[in-house]
């Protein structure tokens, strides 16, 4: 099972809302999850970004592989 760290996107038309998902990367992307580690709300100046720095190095111990927006919300989190 291949796990990823990537963004649930919530919110409704026009004003999105992103959770940090742990999940199976054959899930879909509003789909099912394992973990919930954190959230992103672009919408705001600056942006609102509140991970659990924890889980996040716990699942990244574990092998779990971040998408290229989540690698860059984790960075700026100090959670990498």
């Amino acid at each position: 099972m291949a796990v990823k760290i990537r963004l649930a996107r919530r919110g409704s038309n026009r004003a999105p809302f992103y959770r940090i998902v742990v999940a199976d990367s054959r899930s879909p992307r509003d789909g099912r999850f394992i973990d919930r580690i954190g959230t992103y709300n672009p919408r705001t100046n600056p942006s609102d970004i509140q991970v659990d720095v924890d889980k996040a190095k716990e699942w990244l111990g574990k092998g779990a592989q971040p998408t290229p927006q989540v690698k860059k919300l984790l960075h700026i989190s100090g959670a990498l």
